[in-house]
């Protein structure tokens, strides 16, 4: 990023909670020069002060690429003020929920470049999966430059429409809580059968970063792999025989928690 339009031209970034936090510190560690950066944060932190960026600094004219990450709730009060930026070449990338593209061409200009992107909590850490879109007038170029930004955080993957967002929001944008929620079960039970509670949750947690990783690097599918350690009549089938369960078992619940949360998420971008 050293030598590319972002360092240039500048980036500006507009809220820097933990997940901007994240972005930037993954941009700086890839050669951005802190003096390419512009934040506006009403609280910055103590880390966010000490990195030599612009702070609530005045911003330049026309600069690269403004990424959006306050909450949705503070956004009517936020992009108002960068309207003067929305003049075909300032790329806009959100990664504010629930705030359509749309919101932006009509606060901004119809010819504004706009990349929405739904990124999750793992991007604190580096291991996040963002799904991004854009709308007709960023083209492949300004998805190609989001895409250069993301990836600091982790995986990206592209959308062909705006409204599968609301499904990648319902599956990785809040999954991470769907399996911490399983951890805290987990452990639960383990306790519940006569372990201690931090041997139990010890175990809960090892057992799924250790499964995810393996999943993420094997050529087999998660279904082989399931297989793979279930043997006939044994202790693991008769687990799945509960968890599998198509009326009370996770094919039920998690069809219904993923659709609960794609219809929040529709419900929050209709407003």
């Amino acid at each position: 990023m050293k030598d590319s339009r972002i360092a240039r031209d500048g980036l500006v970034l507009l809220g820097c909670g933990k997940m901007g936090s994240a972005m930037l510190e993954g941009w700086l560690a890839r050669g951005l020069p802190p003096t390419s950066v512009w934040v506006i944060d009403p609280y910055p932190s103590d880390w966010l002060k000490a990195q030599g960026v612009h702070l609530n600094a005045d911003l330049p004219a026309s600069p690269a690429i403004v990424l959006v990450a306050v909450k949705p709730q503070m956004m009517s009060e936020a992009l108002p003020t960068l309207k003067a930026m929305g003049n075909g070449t300032t790329l806009f990338v959100s990664v504010a929920a629930g705030t359509p593209i749309s919101y932006f061409e009509e606060t901004l200009g119809t010819q504004t470049p706009v990349v929405r992107a739904m990124p999750n909590t793992p991007a604190a850490i580096s291991r996040g999966i963002t799904a991004i879109v854009a709308n007709d007038v960023a083209g492949n170029a300004a998805l190609d430059e989001a895409e250069t930004l993301l990836s600091a955080v982790g995986e990206v993957v592209r959308l062909t429409e705006e409204a599968q967002i609301d499904a990648v929001t319902g599956v990785s944008g809040s999954g991470p809580a769907y399996v911490f929620h399983m951890i805290e079960t987990m452990a639960a039970a383990g306790e519940a059968q006569g372990l201690p509670a931090d041997l139990a949750m010890q175990l809960a947690k090892a057992t799924v970063a250790g499964a995810g990783a393996l999943a993420m690097q094997s050529d087999d599918t998660p279904t082989q792999l399931r297989i793979n350690v279930t043997s006939p009549n044994g202790t693991t089938q008769a687990a799945l025989e509960v968890l599998m369960d198509e009326t009370s078992g996770f094919p039920a619940l998690l069809n219904r928690a993923v659709k609960a949360a794609t219809d929040r998420s529709r419900e929050l971008a209709r407003g």
